[in-house]
């Protein structure tokens, strides 16, 4: 079926309708807010969405409401914007020139000495508080996990985010969210977008059918859905990534759906709208979210982007390997499901065709009585790229172990399960005999490199350690016993 094609990405940009007809793909957006419109509050301290200097919030339609969430300006295309409204902290300031509660909050308390950082710390406070109104310290350590200070500390911060003192009623994305909605349905006119130079081009897809036909045409367009990635491609790499195509804001991609068998996430699901989801069918993995990026990268990334670009230190394919999921992939009118631990086949390489893109993810139940649990290793708590990352899930009946699988990230070329591990476990008692066994055979599973996140010897100790952690978190031994199934 024919779309319509228009040739300009359309946003509301604080009170301004934003009309770009000359836009190249990789254009970021802190440099169209900085460059061209002279928005300069929001700071480009690492371009590479680390940092949170350049946060700013993007609210776009869903379902009848919309949703405002932060964002790294410095590693979001502008290109993705077409149909939501981008507020920066200019937009904060009240008609009469005035600080806004959340700025003045940060005053009382001391929350900034240098101020680089400072806008960035305002706009997730800025979400936070119009979320939650009285946050608890933990949902404050959550909103600020993207955003880096290196002198003021963040106790004044934290203490700030608790005492502002206007409620969110007041404030005008609040109060004039109606008509903000009204404004963004006008620009929703379901068209295909392309535009920019020849050299640098980008294409957004009307809905989901339309982004099958494109890449059908151009198999060897680079696909962005949160550009968490892609966006360091450009910005630390300088990569040609043209034609670009843009599915972040598909709304056929960002589809979630809860059967008896299992979870099923659109490719456009991000962290954030999956979270809900996760920790309620798959609690084990409430915590390690959490560990995946900060806000603005949760609000950003998606599962699907995550596994599609096929990196063996992607946080989500060890715990959805061992959990069973499957993928579905699709190219024109076909699709074909496979299993997720089959679509990494080597370094750089997918099971995945020209023209193929991920359409979604299933993510099976985990039946009672079974263990499960998944953990993270990086040299930062928060906010930073696994070193390892580990996953493992077994089945105990009449005292021995009926099925164990164990998948790592960060230990090979590809998110991999061990299978030598697996099958020193299978058959045996769950006890420290067999967990010996299995750790020590995962030297012959893996052959883990040395980088700058972690030596190989780190690895592979870290790597047997989890595997020992699993066991005693699991209850080991006196779980069986207590149970009386050893």
């Amino acid at each position: 079926m024919a779309v319509a094609v228009r040739n300009e990405v359309r946003f509301l940009l604080n009170d301004e309708v934003v009309s770009l007809s000359d836009l190249p793909a990789t254009r970021t957006l802190l440099d169209t807010l900085r460059l061209d419109k002279r928005l300069t509050g929001s700071k480009e301290g690492c371009a590479e969405g680390d940092c949170g200097a350049c946060t700013v919030l993007v609210g776009r339609l869903s379902g009848d409401g919309l949703v405002y969430e932060t964002v790294n300006a410095c590693i979001r295309f502008t290109g993705t914007l077409d149909g939501c409204h981008v507020v920066t902290i200019e937009h904060l300031k009240g008609k009469n020139g005035g600080l806004h509660p959340v700025q003045q909050a940060m005053v009382d308390h001391h929350g900034s000495q240098c101020g680089f950082c400072t806008p960035g710390f305002v706009m997730s406070l800025y979400a936070l508080w119009m979320a939650h109104p009285n946050p608890l310290t933990d949902q404050v350590e959550v909103a600020l996990q993207g955003n880096l200070c290196r002198c003021t500390g963040y106790a004044p911060i934290i203490r700030a985010a608790q005492d502002i003192s206007a409620a969110p009623d007041t404030d005008p994305l609040v109060s004039e969210r109606k008509a903000v909605v009204a404004q963004l349905n006008s620009l929703a006119d379901g068209a295909r977008v392309e535009c920019g130079p020849d050299d640098d081009r980008l294409i957004i897809p009307a809905h989901v059918d339309d982004l099958a036909e494109i890449l059908e045409a151009s198999p060897n367009a680079t696909v962005v859905a949160g550009s968490t990635d892609v966006g360091l491609w450009v910005t630390k790499f300088m990569r040609d990534i043209s034609p670009v195509v843009f599915i972040g804001e598909l709304a056929d991609l960002r589809t979630a759906e809860v059967s008896d068998r299992g979870l099923t996430l659109g490719a456009g699901v991000s962290y954030t709208d999956a979270y809900p989801l996760i920790t309620e069918h798959f609690p084990q993995l409430d915590a390690f979210w959490l560990r995946i990026g900060g806000q603005q990268v949760r609000n950003m990334g998606t599962v699907g982007g995550n596994i599609a670009n096929g990196s063996p230190i992607g946080d989500t394919p060890p715990p959805l390997i061992a959990l069973g999921a499957e993928i579905t992939l699709r190219k024109g009118q076909s699709r074909r499901t496979i299993k997720l631990q089959d679509y990494f086949i080597a370094y750089g390489k997918q099971d995945r065709a020209e023209g193929e893109f991920v359409e979604s993810v299933f993510i099976p139940f985990l039946p009672e009585g079974e263990h499960f649990a998944a953990y993270k290793i990086s040299k930062r708590r928060d906010e930073d790229i696994s070193a390892v990352c580990a996953a493992f899930r077994i089945k105990v009946a009449d005292g021995a172990i009926a099925s164990a699988t164990i998948a790592y990230g960060g230990m090979a070329a590809t998110p991999k399960r061990a299978a030598k591990a697996e099958a020193a476990l299978i058959g045996k008692a769950w006890n420290q005999d067999s967990v010996s066994a299995a750790m020590a055979a995962l030297a012959e599973d893996y052959q883990p490199i040395t980088d700058m996140r972690a030596s190989a010897e780190y690895r592979m100790l870290s790597a047997q350690n989890l595997l020992q952690r699993f066991f005693l978190e699991s209850g080991g031994e006196a779980v069986q016993l207590t149970r009386g199934v050893a």
